[in-house]
């Protein structure tokens, strides 16, 4: 392992899209699902483990934020991000990015909010972080060693965006 996830990608499809004519809310959460099965299988906890072991890595707690809109046939790119592990817990993210941002595929169409005529992917149209927990027959379980310390080789600082929480509504 590198130190660093190879970058999940999928094609956003027409069913996907709501009444508004962008990606619906739930979309967003399933590619992050997907992107999660995808660090799931590069870092160990692939179908053979689940197989073998009975213990998978369940969701506790998931935030995510929706940033852009996005149209349908978009390709999106989910670059995911290991912010912490300890022996049964995984704190981790994904930042969604619109490959051809501006005309092509989010609702910023002469693309002023990117690099003028670049269309740049640098800003994600989402972000999700989320709470992991190694769950066995038994419950929560610790990671084996070996995938632990695969986690632990890709953790890195966590960006501005995770760790926040929605606040209170002020009455009015």
């Amino acid at each position: 392992m590198s130190g660093v996830l190879v970058e999940f990608t999928e094609r956003v499809r027409p069913e996907w899209i709501d009444y508004n004519g962008h990606l619906s809310e739930a979309y967003y959460v399933l590619v992050f699902g997907h992107a999660t099965d995808a660090m799931m299988d590069a870092t160990g906890l692939h179908a053979a483990y689940r197989d073998a072991t009975g213990c998978s890595l369940y969701t506790a707690e998931a935030h995510v934020r929706y940033l852009r809109e996005v149209r349908g046939g978009t390709e999106l790119r989910v670059r995911t991000r290991v912010f912490g592990v300890d022996g049964k817990r995984l704190r981790f993210g994904h930042e969604m990015y619109a490959a051809g941002t501006g005309a092509a595929g989010t609702d910023d169409p002469a693309g002023t909010d990117d690099a003028p005529g670049t269309g740049d992917p640098a800003r994600p149209v989402a972000v999700t972080e989320l709470l992991g927990v190694h769950v066995g027959a038994a419950g929560a379980t610790p990671f084996p060693a070996d995938v632990r310390a695969r986690f632990e080789a890709l953790a890195e600082a966590a960006p501005e965006w995770a760790g926040r929480a929605i606040g209170p509504v002020p009455r009015g």
